[in-house]
């Protein structure tokens, strides 16, 4: 079962989305929204009935990235998300976002929002453009882009585009990491690669290890997933196999794997 913390405030309000702006000396406090344009670095993740998984996943990898950012202090940074987390409701599903935005001073904030709904299973639009992020290693700088890249993909009909290297190795998604089934092993592009490190990717591999499945990283092109079972995974939707794919004559292979693996991401009661 994957460890879930509790977290939040005791009501959510009747507002649906709200921002706010934090300050070492009075904490967070109600702000606009800062546009994507802005942001130096950023992190999401699902909140449903205030419980989270893989949230202190999340917290290394937004520290580690605000440091990068701006060179601001961890302290500072683990200063925010302490109240940052504790403002978050307790009810509902929510996707809240933590922010750090510029220009100098670089500030921190935090926007609370309803939880899209979710999908089980996605189609993923193909194209011949490669990875146009500036930075694929940080969640920020590039959402605007990555957010006009999916706009583009529903326009196709598909929820979902997947990017790729100049010479066609697979990626990620614009909002999701890629995993795959060869036979019995468990697939994923190396980390040598340009990549964002993804929490439920974490935690996938974690379990696999707990249940004595291989697990590998290898380069392949688009064609070389035709046919085979591949899932797009990130914090708000889960798990999703791949059940179409747009753009290209590429095959989308039976889902055998993913409703088991989904109830046990899901963390089903007894």
């Amino acid at each position: 079962m994957v460890a879930t913390q509790n977290i939040g405030h005791a009501d959510a309000s009747d507002q649906r989305q709200w921002t706010l702006m934090w300050r070492e000396d009075g904490g967070l406090m109600p702000s606009r929204a800062v546009p994507d344009s802005a942001l130096l670095a950023a992190d999401s993740w699902l909140v449903d009935d205030g419980r989270v998984r893989g949230l202190d996943h999340h917290r290394r990898r937004f520290v580690a990235a605000c440091v990068e950012a701006s060179g601001d202090s961890p302290a500072r940074i683990e200063s925010f998300w302490r109240d940052a987390i504790a403002a978050l409701p307790r009810t509902e599903r929510w996707f809240p976002r933590v922010e750090l935005a510029g220009p100098e001073p670089a500030r921190l904030f935090l926007r609370v929002r309803p939880a899209p709904p979710r999908t089980v299973n996605v189609t993923v639009c193909l194209t011949e453009e490669f990875d146009p992020r500036s930075h694929p290693r940080r969640t920020g700088p590039d959402l605007s882009l990555l957010a006009h890249l999916r706009e583009r993909a529903a326009a196709r009909g598909a929820q979902e585009l997947l990017l790729t290297t100049p010479s066609g190795l697979v990626l990620e998604g614009t909002a999701a990491s890629v995993v795959w089934w060869e036979d019995d092993v468990l697939c994923l592009p190396p980390p040598e690669l340009p990549l964002l490190a993804g929490v439920t990717s974490a935690l996938i591999q974690d379990r696999a290890a707990e249940l004595g499945v291989r697990t590998e990283h290898r380069r392949r092109t688009v064609q070389e997933l035709d046919g085979r079972e591949v899932w797009l995974v990130n914090a708000v939707h889960g798990i999703r196999p791949v059940t179409a794919w747009l753009g290209r004559p590429l095959r989308a292979g039976p889902a055998l794997r993913a409703a088991s693996w989904q109830t046990w991401l899901d963390g089903v009661p007894d």
